[in-house]
C-alpha cells in the first residue's frame, strides 16, 4: 500500500490543473508563494508550460514580457492562485486584468471553499460564492474598462491610440483616485459618437474575457512529507480562533477548555475554515477519517467535520485513517519554552520575510468584527538564510563574485529600457571591498536562501531528518552531510576538521569550500542552505540567549517541584535582573552574554504561572501564589517599567507608554541638573535674594510628586489586570480531566529536566492502546445511523480506537513547534509499531517569540 505523502499530494493537485497552467502567467499571493516554496512547486509550474510565476500583490506591467517558455507566443491567459478569501484578493485580481488587455481567459483558484466563504463573517459572498464572484469580477472589469475609455475619449485622443497605449501600459495607473473629472464641453454629436464607441468596446471586452473560479484546497507548507503547517498569510491561519469572553486568552489560540462546545452562532471563523481545510485535505489524500478531539475548539472542529461527511463519502473505498484534533491551549508550556530543537532555534534566529501590505491587514486595522479582530498577522514562515556571508571572498580569486556579477548584470539588463531607471547607481558588488559591504547590498531574494522541503539533493531528506533530532545531533548530521558532499565533489579543505562535535568554524569552512563556484553552489544548494541556517542558530548572539532562557526555564521547573515561595522568589529575581540589564543598556553585547530583558522576564513569568497552576492549584485564593508573593512580583514589574519604559511597549500598557517615557525623560534631566549643580556651587550676591522663593519651588515639586504617584497608581492597575491574565493561564487545566492521568503518566515526571509535552503523552497512551481521559470520538454518519436505528436490533458498532488505524493524522489547532514533532516521532518509535504512518500538522509554526506576541502582544485578551 502506498505511503501517505503530503508533498506528493500537493504536486499531484498542481498537475491536475495543468491545462489551465499551460501558456499562462501564474500569479501567486503571499500565502501561496510561501506554500509552493516549501513544496518546491515552482519548477513544476515551468515544466507544465507556464510563461512566468509572479507575485499577485506586487504585480507589474513588465510581468507580461517575462517568458520562460517562448515557443507559445504572447500569453493570453492568467492563472491566479490565492490562499485568501476572494473578497480580499479582489483588488489585486482586478489590477492584473486591467494590466493585460490581450487576455482571453482568467482562471482563479482559491483554497477557501464556497461553504467557507459563506460561513466567514467578513465575506460578502453566499453559498454560490464562485459563480457570484465570476459575475462580480466581470462587472467590475467592464466598469473599469468603461471608465478608462470614457476618460480617454473626453481627453480628445483617438480610440486607436488609447487602445495601443492601454495594451502597452495597462489600466493600473487609472485605478487611483487621482483621475480628473470628465470634460463635458464637447459637442453633442461627438459626445454621442464617443458613448456609442465606448459601449461597443465594453461589449467587446465582455466577449473576449472568460473568467472561471475553482477550488484548490491543498495550499499548505510541508516541512517534510509528513509534517505541515498552514501559510502564515492565508485566510485559514489568519482567522481568529477565540472570541473575546471570560475563557479567552488570545484571539490566535483556542479558548480555555471547560467541557462545553460552542453554539452554532459562536463558532469562531478559524474553527470553520480549519474544518473545511481538513475535510478537503482528507478527500485529496483519499482518506476516510475517524475523528477524535481533545479540547473545546477541537470538538467544534470535529463536529463540523462530521456534519460535512455524507453517506457517499463514508461508503467510498478509501483508506481508513484516524484524525486527532488537539487544542493548543491544553499545552502552552511546550511552545513557550526554549526546547532542544535545532529547527526551532533556526526559525528564532533567522530573519523572516516582511509581510505583504495586503487588503486584509488594512481591514484588520480599520474594522473589527463583533467578537474579535478581523485578521491575525502571523509571522511569515519564509526565512532569509544569509548565503551572502559565504559568497564574499577576496577579490584575487578567479571565481569570486561570479554569482553576484551575474545578478548585477541581470538587473541592469532588466531595466535597460526604462529611461528613469536608477540602476546605474547600483553598487558594483564585484569591485567593492568586502569590508565595505553593507547588508543592504545583499537584500535581494536572489542572494537569500530558504527552506525547501523537496529540494533533497541526492535523495537525502534534509529538513525531515533534522526535525527528528536534538540540536547537537542535528548539527553533527549536517556536518556529516557536508563532508559527504565535499568527497563527492572532490573538494579538498585546507583546514583540518575535527571528528565528533560540529563547531561553528568547521561548518563555516566546509560551506565556503562547497560554495566557491556557481556550479558547486547550484548542485549542493540544499545542504548549503541548511548548514548556513544552522550556523545562524549556533552563533553566539543567538545561542547564548537561547541557552539563558533554557537554563531559567529549568530552574523554574525545579522550583515548581519545591514550594510556591521558592518559585515566586525565582520569578521576582528574574524580573529584577532584567530591569538591571535594561537600565545599563540593551545592546548586542548583552545578547551575546545571554542577558534577558523585561519582555523575556514576562515570558518566563508566563512559564512560571503555568507551572504553578500545575503544581500548586490551591495555594492562593485566586491564583497559585499568596497575596504577599504576588505583591513582590507586581512591585518588581512596576519598578522595572518605570525605570525602563521603552522596553515594555505591550498591549496592557497601551495609552500609558507616552506618559511613562515622558516621566522617565524628565527624571533623567533632573538627575543631570542635580549633578551639574553639585559639581559647581558658587554663591553670588544675587543668590541670597532668591531664598524667599522656596515656596514656589516646593509647590512645583509637590505637583511632580502628585503626577508621579498618579502615574504609578495607574501603572499598578494595569499590572493588576496583567496578573488576572496570569491567573487564567494558571487555571488552564483546572476544568479538564488531565489530573486523572497523574498515576498513569508518572513515568514521564521522574526527571524534571526531561518533561515531555502533551502531544508526546497523548500519542504514547494512544499507541499503547490506553484510555485518554477527555478524548471524544465523533461518530460518522453510518455510525450514528447504527447507534440510533439498527442499534435497537443488536447491530450496533463498537466504539473505534485511534490506535486501530495504520494512518494517524494529528492536527494541533493553534500551532505546533519543532520540539513536539521530535517528541511525536519518539513516541512512535517507542511504541514498537513501525507500521503506523504518523502525519503531523498545525495552524502555524510556533516559536517562543510567536507565543509572546499571542499571549502578551496585540492579540492577547488581557
Amino acid at each position: 500500500m502506498a505511503t501517505v505523502d503530503v508533498i506528493k499530494c500537493c504536486m499531484d493537485s498542481i498537475r491536475q490543473i495543468s491545462d489551465e497552467i499551460r501558456d499562462a502567467i501564474i500569479y501567486l499571493d503571499a500565502g501561496c508563494t510561501e506554500s509552493f516554496e516549501y513544496v518546491g512547486a515552482f519548477s513544476l509550474f515551468l515544466e507544465l508550460g507556464a510563461h512566468s510565476i509572479c507575485s499577485l500583490e506586487k504585480m507589474s506591467p513588465l510581468d507580461k514580457v517575462v517568458d520562460w517558455n517562448s515557443t507559445s507566443g504572447p500569453a493570453k491567459k492568467i492563472v491566479v492562485i490565492t490562499s485568501r478569501l476572494l473578497s480580499d484578493a479582489h483588488r489585486y485580481i482586478l489590477r492584473c486584468l486591467s494590466a493585460f488587455q490581450t487576455l482571453r481567459s482568467c482562471a482563479i483558484f482559491t483554497c477557501i471553499s464556497e461553504t467557507g466563504h459563506s460561513a466567514y463573517p467578513e465575506s460578502p459572498l453566499g453559498p454560490d460564492a464562485y459563480h457570484e464572484y465570476e459575475s462580480l469580477l466581470v462587472q467590475d472589469y467592464e466598469e473599469l474598462a468603461r471608465k478608462f475609455l470614457m476618460n480617454s475619449s473626453h481627453t480628445g485622443e483617438s480610440i486607436v491610440k488609447e487602445s495601443k497605449s492601454a495594451e502597452d501600459e495597462g489600466w493600473s495607473q487609472l485605478t487611483t483616485s487621482e483621475e480628473g473629472p470628465f470634460n463635458f464641453s464637447s459637442v453633442a454629436s461627438a459626445q454621442n459618437s464617443y458613448e456609442d464607441s465606448v459601449i461597443d468596446r465594453t461589449e467587446d471586452v465582455r466577449k473576449k474575457l472568460k473568467v472561471s473560479v475553482h477550488h484548490f484546497p491543498l495550499v499548505l507548507c510541508p516541512f517534510s512529507p509528513r509534517f505541515f503547517v498552514l501559510p502564515s498569510e492565508g485566510s485559514v491561519a489568519e482567522a481568529y480562533l477565540s472570541a473575546e469572553h471570560d475563557n479567552s486568552i488570545s484571539f490566535g489560540l483556542p479558548s480555555i477548555s471547560t467541557g462545553t462546545t460552542a453554539d452554532a452562532e459562536d463558532v469562531p471563523p478559524g474553527a470553520t475554515l480549519t474544518a473545511q481545510f481538513l475535510y478537503h485535505l482528507a478527500a485529496k489524500m483519499d482518506l476516510k477519517l475517524e475523528i477524535f478531539s481533545l479540547g473545546d475548539v477541537s470538538k467544534t472542529v470535529g463536529k463540523l467535520l462530521t456534519d460535512m461527511s455524507s453517506l457517499y463519502d463514508v461508503g467510498r473505498r478509501k483508506r481508513s485513517a484516524g484524525l486527532l484534533l488537539i487544542d493548543r491551549t491544553l499545552d502552552l508550556l511546550t511552545p513557550c519554552c526554549h526546547g532542544d530543537s535545532l529547527v526551532d532555534q533556526m526559525f528564532s534566529s533567522l530573519p523572516h520575510r516582511e509581510r505583504m501590505a495586503s487588503l486584509s491587514q488594512a481591514k484588520s486595522s480599520q474594522s473589527q468584527v463583533k467578537l474579535g479582530p478581523a485578521y491575525l498577522q502571523r509571522s511569515p514562515l519564509t526565512v532569509q538564510i544569509p548565503l551572502n556571508n559565504f559568497l564574499r571572498e577576496d577579490t584575487s580569486s578567479s571565481y569570486n563574485f561570479q554569482l553576484v556579477e551575474s545578478v548585477e548584470a541581470f538587473l541592469r539588463g532588466w531595466n535597460s529600457r526604462d529611461p528613469t531607471s536608477q540602476m546605474d547607481e547600483l553598487v558594483n558588488f564585484s569591485t567593492k571591498p568586502s569590508g565595505e559591504m553593507s547588508t543592504q547590498d545583499f537584500q535581494s531574494d536572489l542572494l537569500c536562501g530558504s527552506f525547501v522541503s523537496t529540494e533533497n539533493f541526492h535523495g537525502t531528506p534534509y529538513l525531515e531528518a533534522i526535525l527528528e533530532r536534538r540540536s547537537k545531533d542535528g548539527a553533527v548530521l549536517i556536518k556529516k552531510w557536508l563532508q559527504e558532499s565535499l568527497r563527492r565533489e572532490n573538494v579538498s579543505l585546507n583546514a583540518k576538521i575535527r571528528p565528533g562535535y560540529a563547531s561553528k568554524s568547521d561548518l563555516q569552512t566546509m560551506i565556503k569550500a562547497l560554495a566557491k563556484s556557481q556550479s558547486l553552489l547550484a548542485k549542493n544548494k540544499g545542504i548549503i542552505q541548511l548548514a548556513a541556517a544552522a550556523l545562524s542558530a549556533l552563533d553566539e548572539s543567538h545561542s547564548a540567549k537561547w541557552d539563558a532562557f533554557s537554563s531559567a526555564e529549568k530552574i523554574l521547573n525545579v522550583n515548581a517541584g519545591d514550594t510556591s515561595q521558592s518559585l515566586a522568589a525565582q520569578i521576582s529575581d528574574l524580573i529584577n535582573k532584567s530591569a538591571l540589564v535594561s537600565s545599563q543598556g540593551n545592546n548586542k553585547m548583552d545578547a551575546q552574554r545571554g542577558l534577558l530583558t523585561l519582555q523575556d522576564a514576562l515570558l518566563l513569568t508566563v512559564v512560571g504561572y503555568i507551572l504553578a497552576g500545575e503544581n500548586f492549584p490551591s495555594s492562593g485564593t485566586v491564583g497559585p501564589f499568596s497575596w504577599q508573593e504576588e505583591h513582590f512580583m507586581k512591585e518588581a514589574i512596576v519598578d522595572a517599567i518605570i525605570e525602563n519604559p521603552t522596553v515594555a511597549k505591550l498591549k496592557f500598557l497601551k495609552g500609558l507608554t507616552q506618559d511613562l517615557e515622558a516621566n522617565f525623560n524628565r527624571k533623567s534631566e533632573e538627575k543631570k541638573e542635580d549633578l551639574s549643580n553639585t559639581e559647581s556651587i558658587d554663591f553670588d550676591d544675587d543668590d541670597w535674594g532668591s531664598w524667599g522663593d522656596e515656596d514656589s519651588g516646593k509647590d512645583k515639586r509637590k505637583e511632580q510628586v502628585y503626577d508621579d504617584m498618579q502615574l504609578k497608581l495607574e501603572l499598578r492597575d494595569r499590572v493588576d489586570n496583567l496578573f488576572k491574565f496570569f491567573h487564567k493561564l494558571s487555571s488552564l487545566k483546572k476544568n479538564v480531566s488531565f489530573r486523572e492521568w497523574s498515576q498513569a503518566l508518572s513515568k514521564f515526571n521522574d526527571d524534571p529536566y526531561s518533561n515531555k509535552g502533551l502531544l508526546y503523552k497523548v500519542l504514547s497512551r494512544v499507541l499503547d492502546k490506553h484510555e485518554v481521559p477527555g478524548l471524544e470520538y465523533h461518530s460518522s454518519t453510518v455510525g450514528r445511523l447504527f447507534k440510533s436505528g439498527f442499534g435497537r436490533f443488536g447491530l450496533g458498532q463498537a466504539k473505534p480506537s485511534l490506535a486501530d488505524h495504520d494512518v494517524i493524522l494529528v492536527f494541533v489547532v493553534g500551532g505546533i513547534n519543532g520540539v513536539e514533532v521530535r517528541e511525536a516521532q519518539e513516541a512512535l518509535s517507542e511504541s514498537n509499531r513501525p507500521e503506523v504512518e504518523l502525519i503531523l500538522g498545525g495552524t502555524t509554526f510556533l516559536t517562543p517569540k510567536d507565543m509572546f506576541e499571542l499571549l502578551l502582544g496585540d492579540y492577547c485578551c488581557v
